[in-house]
């Protein structure tokens, strides 16, 4: 038995037979064209075919057996029993070997039995099951799961799972050896959860498995509980809502539930009644009587009317709710709360009283006449109007119908009977009482389209046309009164149609403009353009543009005429006339050249008030300084940017005071800021202000800066080279574009604010040491304007210690007066303080001088105690003298200049530090 025994799958069943006659054996593998092993055929094979009376030539592949994995573990047994017989070598036993291939297919038919009882276990199992080996071939496929997938066992199994199943997660399984439970999958429209988990032989991952369920129906139903739990939310909210009580109770009478407005409108609530029974309820006085009883003992709907405890009347309707065996199981009882509507009722009934006084009023008040009908022609109405015009009375004709009064002769025509043939509305003129009347019918339809009402107006036409001739005499005056106002009028008017035919023109326009009335009446203001009576027109202008024109007109006498031209429209908005006004303006013009020249004279006149108010305030008299106040006078009128330049107390202020009062924004805000005075961190915050919150200490409503404040104004910023270099860069955008940006803010803010800026530094040099910005030194120094120091202009000093010392008298109260020998003194000092250093000592020598006339001894004396004041030279500690030499230099640079950023500067120390050590030795700043 070298060579294997096998049977090719189209060999017929007697064929089956006799080889394993021949072989005498018991079974035998069948192979198909390729030599592959499809399945086995043995004996009880054979013998279904002669039991189920098959034919002997059936082919075997219709009775062989197919599992896969049966074959395969017969294979597998087949290759171990050649294998042993090939290496025994002893072809002399071949009934042994004949007895171990019979015993092969024996344990083949135990294992293929076997494998049916696994395999209607795992068919009878609900839920779908699918494994693979470790090769991802399918080894197991149960029915379940062929229902569920539509694909047979015999298909999928020796697949791969992805071939069956792409979206599984079995090739995964056997890579991480990991358990996964409760996966919700969507196969072919429906919703399984998969089970699934790896197989283990010996603790070696041998395959995988998965376990499915079906829960599409169970969705199915979760999605109709959610319907039903919406509607029960929708039943409970139309429940409450309700704005008429709902009670109910079970078919017994319990009380199952009731809303709030039951509640409102019984008095009773829910805590007294769910649970109880209707009948105890009336028993102790909850309720007089019930419709739930009644419908219990009638087993139909009731309604009875009810009284509340709290008095009201209601309308209690209840209603039964039977089962499919006519058992009652609902009673829903509807309350209406009947009292309002008892009173709207009577509130309906007052408004169709008053309805009714109203029509009679409306009736009877009628200047003309009212006649009503039914639809039929039957006289309901006549009013007093009809009876005074027709002389026929209500009483009359009151019930009759229209026809017979008709044939009857009590009128001669009918626009009631008219107006019920036509269905329309009729208007007819007719002969009563010897009057024109005019009689208009309407007939009144009701929701069905039948005429249910005919109501005739009847006007005595005798009248109106008596009014008629009275209108006339009116519009005759009124014409006259208008001709009378456009002749008297002392300006122009010319009166044209909507297409520009001249209807009428006045006296007065013929006077201004040349022309006649012959020449223009009824003709088109085009042609009379195009022939030269006018040179241009304002009448076309208005009816092109459909809007007023005005326009200046040269005419015929030589004359200037304002024309204005106004179009008349009609309620369709077409232009019916253009009336056209011409004033003479030739006297205007002169007019309004002698009113320019006065206001020149006063532009000049102004300018030299300016002038001397500003030398009011500017105290002097040398020519350098009148030059520069006539600079400041000229330069004050513009908007220019200017940068006043000069020594500290030179009086850079004043001449910012005076470009302010004689420039155009003297009445608008004038602010000023000493930039040297107010630290650099603080110094942003002041100029620009800050919003709500934009930093730690600001004010909650936030602030704002200068330039707000001095909007429409000026701001004159002084010390600007102390300003810091970050706050160079925005000053510069503001000069720019005339918009700041609070701190912590983000929008922008437009200003409109004059720039002055003042400074004892030499710009020039700061600018080429880099310690101010160039550009921003340009834009600044638009306009320059420099100060000359009190020295270079000696001859002011005697008209300033005059205007100090009056001041300083009224001040203080006195009377003091300057010797020649101080003044001469004064002339000769080169003041290196300037003006400032000259008011102080004024002061100083008012206040201090014991006598009215201050001589050179008082001045001496002064100067004996400044020589006091200093300290003596004397042998002291070291740190003393350090501390004494500190303090005068403090005091002297404290005198000269009035900041710490300045005084800073000329010591050559930081501001904190000149800020400490001031303290530190009690020294302020000069006021």
């Amino acid at each position: 038995m070298t060579a294997p025994l096998l049977l090719h799958r189209d060999s017929t069943a007697a064929q089956a037979s006799d080889f394993l006659l021949q072989h005498q054996i018991d079974g035998v593998r069948v192979i198909d064209d390729n030599h592959d092993v499809v399945g086995l055929i043995d004996c009880k094979h054979l013998l279904k075919v002669l039991s189920g009376g098959l034919p002997c030539d059936t082919p075997i592949h219709n009775i062989m057996s197919r599992d896969r994995e049966s074959l395969r573990m017969l294979d597998e047994l087949q290759y171990t029993l050649d294998k042993s017989i090939d290496s025994d070598g002893n072809n002399g036993l071949e009934e042994e070997n004949r007895a171990l291939y019979n015993l092969t297919i024996a344990f083949f038919d135990i294992l293929q039995k076997k494998q049916q009882e696994w395999e209607v276990c795992l068919n009878s199992i609900y839920n779908p099951l699918v494994a693979v080996d470790d090769q991802e071939r399918i080894t197991l496929f149960n029915r379940s799961l062929e229902e569920v997938s539509g694909i047979s066992a015999e298909d999928a199994y020796g697949k791969k799972i992805n071939e069956v199943f792409d979206m599984s997660g079995l090739g995964k399984i056997l890579k991480s050896g990991e358990k996964e439970k409760l996966q919700r999958i969507k196969y072919q429209g429906k919703t399984l959860l998969s089970n699934r988990g790896p197989i283990t032989v010996d603790g070696k991952i041998t395959g995988a498995v998965a376990c499915l369920q079906d829960i599409s129906e169970l969705e199915s139903v979760v999605q109709e509980l959610e319907v039903t739990k919406k509607l029960n939310q929708q039943l409970d909210a139309i429940f409450e809502s309700s704005y008429d009580g709902l009670y109910i109770t079970d078919g017994e009478g319990n009380t199952l539930r009731l809303n709030k407005a039951f509640e409102r409108i019984m008095g009773v609530y829910a805590e007294e009644c769910v649970g109880r029974n209707m009948a105890d309820l009336v028993k102790e006085g909850y309720f007089t009587r019930s419709g739930t009883l009644l419908v219990m003992e009638r087993k139909h709907s009731v309604t009875i009317p009810l009284q509340s405890k709290t008095g009201k009347n209601a309308l209690v309707t209840s209603n039964p709710i039977f089962d499919d065996e006519g058992n009652i199981v609902l009673i829903v009882t509807n309350v209406r709360d009947l009292t309002d509507l008892i009173k709207l009722e009577q509130e309906l009934e007052d408004v169709k009283v008053l309805r009714e006084r109203e029509f009679e009023a409306i009736l009877e008040s009628s200047f003309d006449g009212l006649y009503i009908t039914d639809g039929q022609g039957k006289t309901l109405k006549v009013n007093k109007g009809f009876e005074r015009i027709t002389g026929i009375m209500n009483e009359d004709i009151s019930g009759r119908y229209m026809q017979d009064l008709v044939r009857d002769g009590v009128y001669t025509d009918s626009g009631t009977l008219l107006a019920i043939e036509k269905r329309g509305t009729v208007t007819l003129p007719l002969k009563a009482n010897n009057k024109d009347i005019l009689v208009t019918s309407t007939p009144i339809f009701d929701d069905d389209g039948q005429i249910m009402m005919v109501v005739t107006n009847v006007r005595d036409m005798t009248e109106l046309k008596t009014l008629e001739h009275q209108l006339e005499q009116v519009e005759g005056l009124r014409r006259k009164e208008l001709d009378a106002i456009i002749d008297s009028s002392y300006d122009g008017l010319y009166i044209t149609d909507g297409s520009g035919n001249t209807l009428r023109l006045n006296q007065a326009f013929e006077r201004i403009m040349g022309v006649t009335s012959d020449e223009c009446v009824g003709r088109n203001m085009a042609e009379l353009v195009r022939e030269g009576v006018f040179t241009r027109s304002g009448t076309l202008l208005a009816i092109k543009s459909r809007q007023t024109a005005t326009i200046t007109l040269q005419s015929k006498t030589g004359k200037s005429a304002l024309v204005t031209s106004n179009p008349i429209f009609d309620e369709d908005g077409c232009i019916i006339l253009v009336v056209t006004n011409v004033r003479d303006i030739t006297e205007l013009n002169d007019l309004q050249g002698k009113v320019e020249q006065l206001e020149g004279l006063s532009r000049m006149y102004q300018v030299q008030l300016n002038q001397l108010k500003s030398s009011k305030s500017c105290i002097l008299h040398s020519d350098k300084m009148r030059n520069l106040l006539k600079m400041v006078n000229h330069v004050s009128t513009v908007d220019s940017t200017v940068l006043i330049l000069g020594e500290s107390g030179v009086g850079k202020e004043v001449i910012a005071d005076t470009l302010h009062a004689s420039s155009p924004r003297a009445n608008k805000p004038f602010i000023k800021v000493n930039c040297g005075a107010i630290p650099g961190n603080l110094l942003e915050s002041e100029l620009f202000g800050y919003e709500p919150g934009a930093f730690t200490g600001a004010s909650k409503s936030g602030k704002a800066g200068m330039f707000e404040l001095a909007d429409g104004g000026i701001l004159f910023l002084d010390e600007i080279a102390e300003m810091p270099m970050d706050l160079q860069v925005k000053l510069l955008r503001v000069l720019q574009d005339n918009k700041i940006m609070r701190i912590g803010g983000t929008r922008e803010i437009t200003v409109d604010v004059r720039i002055i800026a003042g400074t004892n530094r030499n710009m020039q040099d700061m600018v080429a040491k880099q310690l101010f910005r160039k550009d921003l030194y340009y834009r600044l120094n638009v306009v320059p304007i420099f100060v000359p120091p009190l020295r270079e202009r000696r001859e002011d000093i005697p008209v300033l210690s005059k205007h100090f010392l009056e001041k300083f008298n009224r001040r203080h109260g006195m009377n003091k007066r300057l010797s020649a020998e101080v003044l001469k003194n004064f002339m000769s000092y080169d003041w290196p303080g300037n003006v400032r250093e000259l008011e102080n000592l004024i002061e100083r020598l008012v206040v201090t001088t014991q006598h009215d006339m201050i001589s050179v001894d008082d001045l001496a004396a002064w100067s004996e105690l400044e020589a006091a004041s200093k300290p003596r030279v004397e042998i002291v500690p070291l740190h003393i003298a350090l501390e004494n030499t500190e303090r005068s230099l403090l005091q002297e640079a404290f005198s000269l200049y009035n900041s710490t950023y300045a005084v800073a500067r000329v010591l050559g120390v930081s501001q904190p530090t000149v800020v400490r050590k001031a303290a530190k030795y009690g020294i302020a700043k000069a006021k």
